[in-house]
């Protein structure tokens, strides 16, 4: 990556749009825009040609090798991957851990309610990742555990959680391993072999930067192919799409054109910056700032830095009589930014995300508009209450 990729400023948002401040949707860049000004026949070569490629780039990102691993996209929201993958992955007389430290690992055990498929939850809370030991404990006081499900960067606190420790005693117990890799997937180191992970599930419109409209999942072949017969959705059948997309190169029901195409911009910006190592190294500078800067106007983080992601940063609302986090939020919208309010059941926060078309010199000019918010709200102290 040179020097001039690394430093080369972002797009502004255009059309008055603000700064998207989120965990995705987010801002996207001029040509991913533009991408989506092109009607697609869905049915059209040069359409499955774009699906094709798009399946080959994602299976090198992650480390799988096309002959152990697939790559099945879905239409729809993360949510909708992740319940495809959950439906495929756990057989309908399995048993899933599932590890929650925040509103994502929440809701994959609410899927699982469901569907049907017996669970139990590792709940960490808000602040706190689990652990390889814990992990181990777990199962092996309960061998009828046949899956563990992992959130590897909940963007309910910003937490990254540690991957490469759960998945060492996973595999050593012969399990399965599902990982929700929706915020984390292209700017976070990840191989599906080496950790090793049994299915990966992410998002179009996450650090790979293109638009909302699709999920794809990642995962064995072996277990892929051992999964005909097991979904409860017609819609949300992994093995029937893979299928029909192996016999035909087509999506089984009507795609996201338009959302396909951006995304295939997206991926060739994302090789153009370096691929995960330099989208890792903007990230990781523009929450460097963020961070650092909102300390010096007296927030504090709700994680400790060791457990800080380059996503999303959660951080704890001031304890000053005159915060209100619907006033502050206005007051950025009205400066050009967009946060996110705070997903916790203990802490009142908010967050802020480095993901998307953002660098840096973004991040100076958020924090003069949160320091003007302030300003305009009577607050002149950032630190959280006692």
């Amino acid at each position: 990556m040179s020097l001039a990729t690394a430093t080369r400023p972002v797009d502004a948002p255009g059309q008055d749009a603000p700064y998207l401040l989120t965990p995705g949707p987010l801002t996207t860049s001029d040509t991913i825009k533009a991408a989506m000004l092109h009607d697609w026949g869905s049915w059209d070569d040069d359409f499955n040609r774009l699906t094709a490629e798009i399946c080959a780039q994602l299976l090198e990102m992650a480390g799988a090798s096309d002959e152990a691993y697939a790559c099945v996209p879905l239409q729809g929201s993360g949510t909708f991957a992740v319940e495809a993958a959950l439906a495929t992955a756990i057989d309908r007389h399995g048993k899933a851990l599932v590890l929650a430290n925040g509103a994502y690992g929440q809701r994959a055990a609410r899927i699982l309610e469901v569907l049907g498929r017996e669970h139990v939850v590792l709940d960490k809370g808000d602040y706190l990742p689990p652990r390889g030991e814990e992990v181990a404990a777990w199962l092996d006081a309960d061998p009828e555990i046949t899956d563990v499900f992992l959130v590897h960067c909940e963007t309910s606190s910003g937490i990254l959680n540690p991957l490469a420790e759960i998945a060492e005693v996973v595999k050593a117990r012969g399990k399965g391993l599902i990982v929700d890799a929706m915020s984390s997937f292209g700017a976070v180191p990840l191989s599906v072999e080496a950790v090793p992970v049994d299915v990966l599930v992410s998002s179009a419109n996450k650090c790979l930067e293109g638009v909302p409209g699709f999920g794809f999942v990642i995962l064995r072949r072996d277990l892929l192919e051992a999964s005909a017969g097991r979904a409860h959705s017609l819609s949300l059948d992994l093995f029937e799409q893979w299928r029909y997309m192996e016999r035909t190169g087509q999506w089984r029901f009507t795609p996201p054109t338009h959302v396909v195409a951006a995304f295939h911009t997206a991926l060739a910006e994302h090789r153009a910056e370096g691929g995960v190592a330099g989208r890792l190294a903007r990230y990781t500078r523009s929450r460097e700032r963020l961070v650092a800067g909102m300390r010096e106007l007296g927030f504090a983080t709700l994680l400790e830095d060791r457990w800080l992601s380059p996503i999303i940063t959660t951080f704890v609302s001031p304890g000053h009589p005159a915060f209100d986090f619907g006033r502050f939020y206005a007051e950025l919208k009205a400066r050009g930014f967009v946060i996110y309010p705070g997903k916790l059941t203990e802490a009142e926060s908010f967050r802020i995300g480095c993901i998307g078309r953002l660098d840096v010199a973004v991040v100076e000019r958020l924090l003069d508009a949160v320091r003007e918010a302030l300003a305009a709200m009577g607050v002149d102290d950032g630190r959280p209450a006692a």
